[in-house]
């Protein structure tokens, strides 16, 4: 799943300055071999040459790794295989007031061809030290938060989105970082990555204590815990959903291993971990969350020693009801009715780890109903349907083999005897695995399956759909249909045309705005917009 930018960031506040002495002791403290490259500057190494003669200490205010959002006075960081020094020529350009770079002399030789006489720190690891010099840059906004990180295969927008309606019916409006949108009360804007790089993460950290806010809830991606761009940041809550394989190539994590090892990461920087303890391979999760020092558990099987478990749990098909006993105080457990005002069965495991998060940040449960009462998450179990439902669509971002499995075993549950149409596709340049597994989940369940474009990069979407058709079991309809709006719109009226009732399930997309083609991110209209425009009227 891809998304892009569609607001331009507003012009930021400005940020207290720090010097490159503080920071080098910062990236020191933290492990890793840096220094001011001797010579760079005036000083000794660790000062500039004013216009007047004099020298005067380099000040450094905020940084990013992104030339084309450098600030004047930012530190700019030179890293990542696709990095060029033409990057660092326009970074010095737009204001840069000095650079951090790796340890490397043929790298530092063409560096300072673009940045002759540039402040620069030299560091041994790149990623780790922009990790421990970004709190440092913006003043350690953690210290007036409470942090919330959600991690999981599947499910971490929807509980981030369920935890924000939950605390705003509380009269809080917190701040959430994930795949669908990034709000720190100054910047908004739709998300690229899952969790951002560290400069711009503690960004919006720091841009969320500026905005008067007490809470951020973000999502914590694998690559975000094995790249440590979460480094050091403190985790008031640590949630961990599930675990399945998904993200597993050349590009992101070679195996499942590495996969579910990143993942586990998060319980080295929480102080209670939250544990979906219904998940596979829980036992090996729960060993892992002992590092926190509380661990509260959730079960919407009704387990009797889950800290937080669901009972009775109901669907019409556009809603949810159960009722969570909740054991936070073992000598005086609590049993809630409750609620949820979107579909999916499995939606009670994502209520659980945010009834979980808000009653461990004091929220009550007259807040917590009238939050999940109310609650939409973009993309997540949108539900269209015309007047006499004869056809029902439900756009998902569902787009990995847990997701897909979990999903569609739960609609042939909540919507019995309806022909299940599904279209999807595969990210170009990544996630390899999908291309096989997604087919073969799909074709367990569904009675036509379209293939279509989904954020190809850099490959041909006939190609990925060719891939994906050739691994659809025997016997499943298919088609493939590389115009992604033209395919839905073909979905639709398939659906619309035939004689029983049917579901028609648009993934991985939700209601995103833009395609990944190429390094572009053009304008598209969402599977959303599509099917409330067609099935309407």
């Amino acid at each position: 799943m891809a998304a892009s930018h569609t607001d331009s960031h507003p012009a930021r506040t400005e940020f207290a300055s720090i010097s490159l002495d503080d920071l080098i002791v910062a990236i020191r403290a933290g492990g890793v071999d840096a220094q001011l490259a001797e010579g760079a500057t005036a000083g000794g190494g660790n000062a500039r040459r004013a216009a007047s003669g004099t020298t005067e200490q380099t000040a450094v205010r905020g940084m990013t790794v992104d030339s084309r959002e450098v600030q004047p006075g930012n530190l700019f960081v030179c890293k990542g295989a696709a990095f060029r020094p033409a990057f660092l020529a326009s970074a010095i350009e737009r204001g840069a007031c000095a650079y951090l770079c790796p340890n490397d002399a043929t790298i530092l030789e063409q560096l300072e061809l673009v940045a002759p006489g540039a402040p620069h720190i030299v560091a041994s690891d790149v990623r780790r030290a922009m990790a421990l010099v970004a709190p440092v840059v913006y003043q350690h906004p953690e210290q007036a938060l409470d942090i919330v990180g959600i991690t999981g295969t599947k499910g971490k927008s929807t509980v981030a989105y369920m935890l924000r309606s939950i605390l705003l019916a509380a009269g809080d409006t917190p701040s959430v970082l994930g795949s669908i949108e990034t709000d720190d009360g100054i910047e908004h804007y739709e998300s690229h990555n899952t969790t951002p790089e560290a400069p711009e993460l503690w960004r919006h950290l720091w841009n969320s204590v500026k905005s008067g806010r007490r809470h951020m809830v973000m999502e914590v991606s694998s690559q975000g815990l094995k790249y440590d761009r979460v480094l050091g940041v403190p985790l008031s809550l640590g949630v961990f959903l599930n675990i399945g394989r998904d993200h597993i190539s050349g590009v992101e994590h070679p195996t499942f291993e590495d996969y579910f090892a990143s993942k586990l990461r998060i319980f080295d920087q929480c102080e209670t971990a939250v544990v979906n303890i219904d998940a596979e391979h829980a036992a090996r999760v729960l060993s892992a969350a002992k590092k926190a020092r509380r661990l509260v558990t959730t079960s919407a099987q009704g387990t009797d020693d889950a800290t937080f478990a669901a009972l009775n749990a109901q669907s019409t098909g556009l809603e949810l009801t159960f009722e969570v006993v909740d054991r936070l105080d073992p000598a005086h457990p609590q049993t809630h009715a409750i609620a949820l005002g979107m579909a999916g069965l499995f939606n009670v495991d994502n209520a659980l780890a945010a009834i979980a998060c808000a009653r461990l940040l004091g929220v009550g449960y007259d807040a917590i109903s009238r939050g999940l009462a109310h609650v939409r998450v973009p993309g997540r179990m949108e539900i269209v349907a015309t007047p006499d439902q004869h056809v029902i669509a439900i756009v998902d971002y569902a787009h990995n083999e847990l997701s897909f499995e979990t999903l569609f075993s739960s609609v042939k549950r909540e919507y019995p005897g309806r022909r299940i149409i599904a279209l999807f596709g595969a990210p170009g340049g990544k996630a390899q695995e999908r291309r096989e597994a997604l087919p073969r989940v799909a074709g367990k369940y569904a009675d036509l399956i379209i293939y279509t474009e989904e954020d190809p990069a850099h490959e041909r979407v006939e190609d990925i759909c060719a891939e994906l058709s050739d691994h659809t079991p025997s016997g499943v309809e298919h088609e493939v249909i590389c115009d992604r709006e033209e395919a839905v719109a073909h979905a639709l009226d398939v659906a619309r045309a035939g004689t029983s009732d049917a579901v028609v399930l648009l993934l991985a997309k939700g209601d995103e705005t833009r395609q990944h083609r190429g390094d572009e991110y053009p304008e598209v209209e969402s599977d959303l917009s599509i099917a409330k425009r067609l099935l309407a009227s």
